[in-house]
C-alpha cells in the first residue's frame, strides 16, 4: 500500500477561509489507487491519493464526484489535471470532449465516502455486481474488477478554494430536526456519510436496500438516529405472493409506507392540504433529479436516491399521496436499471 506518514503531509486547506484566487467548483485531480478493500460481496472501497488532495473540499455528505477511468491499457489522457491554468479556467470537460472518440475515457459519478485532506486520501465506495455469464461489464465494473494499487485515474471534484465548495451536494435539510433518508446500495455511501455527520438533537431514520445481508455495514449514527438495512435476498411479500429475492425497490417502498403513518406529528409542518403537482418524468429518457435549492422550512426533510424507477415511485408516494411539500424532499435518480450514465 502506498502510504506516507501523516507528519510528512501539509496541513489541510481551511475550506471556510475566503478564497485568495478564483477556482471553479469542480476541477480535475490527478490520483492513483492506494488501496482496494472489499467491504462485502457487492461493495468495494477504493482509497485514492493525489498530490493536490490537500485542497480537495472536505464537504462530505452526498458530495458528487466524477471518476474518469483510464483507457484500455492503463493510459490516461491529459484533461488538464497537471495544468494550473486549465484547472483555474475549468477546461477539463472541453478537453475531454475534444478527444477523438477512441481516445476519450469513460467517466462515472460517485459520492465521497470519506476525505482526509491532511493525508491526501479519498475513499469511494463502489458497487460491484458478480459477473453474469454472457454479459459484458460496463466501463466502471470492468475497471473495478482489475483495479490495483498504483493505477492512475482522474477525479473531478470540488476545490476547497472555490467560492462555494458545497456545489455538488444535495443534502439541504435547513432547520429540520426530523429527517428521512432512503436509498439503495448506490446511495449507501452518501447516506452513511450524512448519518455520521448529524448533530445532537436531530433525529433521522435511514432505510438502505442492499442485495444481500452480507452487504450490511457497521455504521453507527449518533443519538436517536437509526439505520435499517433491507436485504433483497431475505425476500418479501408482494402482490404476487412471497418472493425469495425481493424486487428492486420493493423493500424501500414497504418500509417508507410503514414508517410515514407512525410519524404524522413530525410530518405535520410540511404536509399540504392540496398536494404539489409533479411532472411525469420518463426515467428511461430523462434525468429524475428534483432537489430543492434553498434550505427547507418546516421540521421534516427527506432525501431519497438510487435507481430512478424506484425513486420515481417513492417521489409520487411522498408528494402526491402523502402530501409532503416538494420543497422538503430531495429526489435523485442516481442510475437507471439497464442503462449507462449519460456523458
Amino acid at each position: 500500500m502506498l502510504t506516507s506518514p501523516a507528519s510528512a503531509m501539509p496541513a489541510a486547506v481551511d475550506a471556510t477561509a475566503a478564497p485568495t484566487v478564483e477556482y471553479p467548483a469542480y476541477r480535475p485531480f490527478a490520483a492513483v489507487v492506494e488501496r482496494v478493500l472489499p467491504l462485502s460481496p457487492h461493495l468495494v472501497r477504493v482509497t485514492f491519493t493525489g498530490s493536490d488532495f490537500d485542497v480537495f473540499a472536505p464537504t462530505g455528505l452526498d458530495q458528487r464526484i466524477k471518476l474518469v477511468l483510464p483507457l484500455e491499457g492503463g493510459g490516461m489522457p491529459d484533461l488538464g489535471q497537471h495544468d494550473e491554468q486549465c484547472i483555474r479556467e475549468g477546461g477539463w470537460y472541453a478537453r475531454w470532449r475534444a478527444l477523438p472518440e477512441g481516445e476519450r475515457p469513460a467517466f462515472r459519478t460517485y459520492t465521497v465516502r470519506s476525505i482526509r485532506p491532511g493525508r491526501r486520501q479519498l475513499d469511494v465506495d463502489m458497487v460491484l455486481h458478480p459477473p453474469v455469464p454472457g454479459a459484458v461489464d460496463g466501463p466502471a465494473a470492468a475497471w473495478l474488477r482489475r483495479a490495483s494499487v498504483g493505477d492512475a485515474v482522474v477525479i473531478v471534484g470540488p476545490d476547497a478554494r472555490t467560492a462555494d465548495p458545497t456545489i455538488g451536494c444535495d443534502w439541504r435539510p435547513g432547520a429540520a430536526r426530523h429527517l428521512l433518508l432512503v436509498g439503495d446500495e448506490t446511495a449507501a455511501p452518501a447516506i452513511c456519510s450524512i448519518m455520521e455527520s448529524l448533530e445532537p438533537g436531530v433525529t433521522a431514520q435511514a432505510f438502505i436496500e442492499v442485495p444481500s445481508s452480507a452487504d450490511i455495514q457497521n455504521v453507527v449514527p449518533k443519538g436517536a438516529s437509526r439505520i435499517a438495512w433491507l436485504a433483497r435476498d431475505a425476500g418479501c411479500e408482494t402482490a404476487r405472493g412471497f418472493e425469495a429475492v425481493a424486487p428492486r425497490g420493493e423493500l424501500l417502498m414497504q418500509a417508507v409506507r410503514g414508517w410515514l403513518p407512525r410519524h404524522t406529528a413530525e410530518l405535520a409542518s410540511v404536509v399540504r392540504s392540496t398536494p404539489d403537482a409533479l411532472d411525469d418524468v420518463d426515467v428511461d429518457h430523462e434525468l429524475l433529479w428534483d432537489s430543492p435549492v434553498d434550505p427547507t422550512t418546516g421540521d421534516f426533510y427527506a432525501w431519497i436516491a438510487g435507481e430512478a424507477a424506484s425513486v420515481k415511485l417513492l417521489r409520487r408516494h411522498l408528494v402526491s399521496e402523502v402530501g409532503v411539500a416538494r420543497t422538503n424532499v430531495a429526489f435523485m435518480g442516481y442510475w437507471r436499471h439497464g442503462r449507462s450514465e449519460g456523458q
